[in-house]
């Protein structure tokens, strides 16, 4: 199994009055991070996908666990896997580490799209191949 791994920046608009990164932020982060996955680890920009290829990847589902929040200034590692890749549905699991430790866990589910017909189509093989790569390796005691 790989993993993609990138690093961002918790930046002062990320954060609240209490001075921690709220949960808008967090989504923006993760996307941030969905669009570079395509860019570096899938080889192809997103932008490219959606403006010339026509490909959507909307939002699902979504299921965010907090175990302790990101202050402005902090850098936290964000690794991701695929936990599953279907004909044109793929979840990915963004996991938010600070000094090795987990602060969030985050499995997003898009749907691969027609933009111009705005129907679900299987998503093209060639990325399908890359994203098998980042499979987690399942056991008969995981979910």
């Amino acid at each position: 199994m790989s993993v993609f791994e990138v690093e961002v920046l918790v930046r002062f608009g990320d954060v609240d009055a209490a001075g921690i990164a709220y949960f808008p932020s967090i989504y923006n982060m993760i996307h941030d991070v969905f669009e570079d996955l395509w860019t570096h680890y899938v080889g192809v920009p997103y932008a490219e996908l959606m403006m010339k290829q026509r490909l959507g990847f909307p939002l699902v589902r979504s299921e965010v666990d907090f175990y302790r929040p990101l202050h402005f200034g902090d850098r936290p590692l964000i690794r991701v896997t695929c936990q599953h890749l279907g004909r044109s549905s793929i979840r990915l699991r963004y996991r938010f580490l600070l000094a090795g430790e987990v602060a969030l866990d985050a499995r997003m589910t898009t749907a691969c799209i027609d933009m111009d017909r705005m129907k679900s189509c299987a998503l093209p093989q060639a990325y399908r191949t890359a994203l098998e790569a980042l499979l987690e390796e399942r056991s008969d005691t995981t979910e």
